[in-house]
């Protein structure tokens, strides 16, 4: 269930303020959501694995702190980032 290395690329590629940039908010909350994707995909196929639901809900708690962390320090790059990733409508 590990997100692939092209995903990965893909994922920072879409918000990375430059191409060593693999640290920021932005590019993790990225990572992230590729991740919460994959990852729901394997729930809705396993409903009794309960790890996994555990591990999902960690993951969506973890991008939810770090894109409140964003939204307090750059608005607009809060808001760029949500609309790149299409999180919320």
């Amino acid at each position: 269930m590990m997100i692939t290395k092209e995903n990965k690329d893909k994922a920072i590629a879409k918000v990375a303020r430059s191409k060593a940039d693999v640290g920021s908010p932005e590019v993790q909350v990225s990572i992230l959501t590729e991740r919460i994707k994959e990852v729901t995909e394997h729930v809705k196929k396993n409903k009794h694995d309960f790890m996994a639901k555990r591990g999902l809900m960690q993951m969506v708690g973890k991008r939810k702190k770090l894109l409140r962390y964003l939204e307090e320090t750059d608005f607009e790059l809060y808001k760029k980032t949500v609309k790149k990733l299409g999180l919320r409508k």
